[in-house]
């Protein structure tokens, strides 16, 4: 099941957000002060950016975080998924590619963008399959036309 973030899910999103910052995925860290400005972003409007709580059965797995811009290279909105993360223990579920359909049904696009670290070579490999193509050294992108 994947939902939008509400309020009551601020020490899920919290929790899950330093796990993803202090995990493998990433090069860098984020301090805390600033993933509860960005919830609180969040929480304030959904115009251009939204989170989501990907759901296993009724445990928490994972959360996404998208932004959404026009853009005129790509002729239209380009939902950018800045963050998706999918716990260690739900991993290899399909959860990102279930989290991939839900984002192009929920949210069709001209494009969709990625941001992965360039070692991260399982998610690359998954969303060549989804049809992403590199664009630089840590984003790839897909165009719906």
């Amino acid at each position: 099941m994947i939902r939008k973030l509400t309020k009551a899910d601020e020490p899920l999103y919290m929790a899950m957000t330093e796990e993803f910052y202090n995990s493998e995925a990433v090069l860098h860290a984020i301090p805390e002060e600033n993933r509860r400005a960005c919830f609180e972003e969040l929480m304030r409007s959904q115009e251009y950016a939204e989170a989501f709580i990907i759901e296993h059965g009724e445990k928490p797995a994972g959360y996404a975080l998208i932004a959404k811009t026009f853009s005129q290279e790509a002729g239209g909105l380009t939902v950018w998924i800045e963050e998706l993360y999918i716990r260690p223990e739900f991993q290899g579920n399909g959860l990102g590619t279930q989290f991939f359909e839900f984002i192009q049904k929920e949210i069709p696009a001209r494009r969709y963008r990625l941001e992965i670290e360039p070692d991260n070579e399982g998610a690359r490999a998954l969303y060549e399959r989804l049809g992403f193509k590199s664009l630089d050294y840590s984003q790839m992108i897909k165009d719906t036309e």
